[in-house]
């Protein structure tokens, strides 16, 4: 477990099947406050537990939890994976896919996010494989972040969500250890 003090005692740890439905209601302020994720889920429970599901963290300020990411095995959809392999000659299978990573608007400011990426980019290397993410274009805060932490933009796609919405996808991988 991570600890930093920020104004409050910040822990990221993983995640429980009991902070499920919490971190459901905070997915909901952050699509409400920035729009992620740019489609709302269906099932937003499901949605934070997908099949491929290698490692999830949550983080806590002050005992509430306020953020949240997903380390995941890639899939069809993830771009990144298949990129890093083509620069790097390994394959993709060696990859793990950093995503749905969020903070509560109200705990923003804090390193949370960089704590949460850092949580998923270990346990990626923990298991040997390097982390990776694909991101839209439009969230530049996001962007700011990985860019911020050392991550290397590999490329920048169009990506088909559905048969009346494309959208321009950036792909990262973290810096080698």
């Amino acid at each position: 477990m991570k600890r930093v003090r920020t104004g409050g005692i910040t822990c990221v740890r993983h995640r429980a099947d009991g902070d499920l439905a919490e971190c459901v209601r905070v997915l909901a302020r952050v699509h409400e406050h920035s729009g992620y994720p740019v489609n709302w889920p269906d099932r937003p429970g499901e949605w934070l537990t997908p099949a491929a599901l290698l490692g999830a963290w949550v983080a806590e300020l002050e005992g509430r939890v306020v953020g949240h990411v997903a380390l995941c095995r890639g899939g069809a959809s993830d771009l990144a994976p298949g990129v890093w392999s083509a620069r790097t000659g390994a394959d993709a299978r060696a990859t793990a896919v950093v995503g749905r990573l969020f903070v509560d608007p109200s705990a923003r400011g804090h390193g949370i996010g960089a704590l949460l990426m850092e949580a998923a980019a270990e346990g990626a290397r923990d298991r040997s494989l390097h982390p990776v993410l694909d991101v839209v274009a439009t969230d530049t805060a996001a962007r700011a972040l990985y860019e911020r932490l050392g991550w290397q933009l590999l490329t920048t796609v169009r990506q088909r969500w559905g048969p009346e919405q494309l959208v321009t996808v950036h792909c990262y991988a973290a810096a080698a250890p």
